[in-house]
């Protein structure tokens, strides 16, 4: 079960939610996208409204492919003007500190990568006592909790599993039903149950897809002039989505 976050001492920040129709939370973020606050990823969002006031240099932001926690981290890092980084760029150690630079803040995509390689793991262990030296903050992506990573080194473990580590899951039928319909009425666009229906057999079970979809008949929509039918989607999308 995943500790509470502590309670911000800030102002509201930029993930703070409102209610709006069909129950979720909604809130602008990078361009034109939209971040959907459900109960998936409730704490996730709560942890990172939090920030700064972590109790560890570190948070681990883990869930599957697609339920928007890279989607999610982008709206953090924009907040704290961290920089993004892959395991790739842990390699260089003695750069470790220009990572960290010039906000003390940063996001690993991909973290639980560096497990099994000597080189990665410590460069990891560093780069997270760089940060609590520094009093700055690392936000971890990866796909499964830090208890489930095959690290070898047991410094580096031993502050994973210290850190706090909050879980996304990938959304449920009833609420990616919900999330199609109101990104199609954010655009103002009016479409049959018969639509919703067609899409929901045919397309990814994703935040980050439902939105790449909902675009796509958006614009092909506008070009051709016609309304978003499931003959429509067929003719634009294919049978497989």
């Amino acid at each position: 079960m995943t500790t509470p976050p502590p309670t911000p001492s800030n102002p509201p920040s930029l993930l703070s939610t409102r209610q709006i129709p069909l129950d979720l939370g909604h809130r602008s973020a990078m361009g034109e996208d939209d971040f959907l606050v459900a109960p998936g990823n409730q704490d996730a969002v709560a942890w990172l409204d939090a920030w700064p006031d972590w109790p560890a240099p570190a948070l681990v932001l883990f869930g599957p492919a697609g339920c928007g926690k890279s989607h999610l981290a982008q709206i953090w890092r924009a907040r704290a003007r961290g920089n993004l980084l892959s395991i790739d760029d842990l390699r260089a150690e003695a750069e470790l500190p220009d990572l960290l630079r010039p906000m003390r803040t940063a996001v690993l995509d991909g973290a639980q990568g560096v497990a099994g390689d000597p080189y990665l793991e410590r460069s990891l262990f560093h780069l997270y006592n760089l940060a609590k030296e520094m009093g700055g903050h690392l936000l971890l992506l990866a796909e499964n909790a830090p208890i489930n990573w095959l690290i070898r080194l047991p410094d580096l473990r031993s502050r994973l599993l210290a850190a706090p580590a909050v879980g996304m899951a990938a959304p449920d039928d009833a609420l990616l039903m919900a999330v199609l319909v109101k990104l199609f009425a954010d655009r103002q666009i009016r479409v049959g149950e018969d639509v919703i229906d067609w899409l929901m057999t045919r397309t990814e079970r994703s935040f980050a897809n439902a939105r790449r979809v909902v675009a796509t008949l958006d614009h092909a929509a506008l070009a051709a002039k016609k309304p978003i039918t499931v003959r429509f989607c067929r003719q634009v999308l294919g049978d497989g989505g």
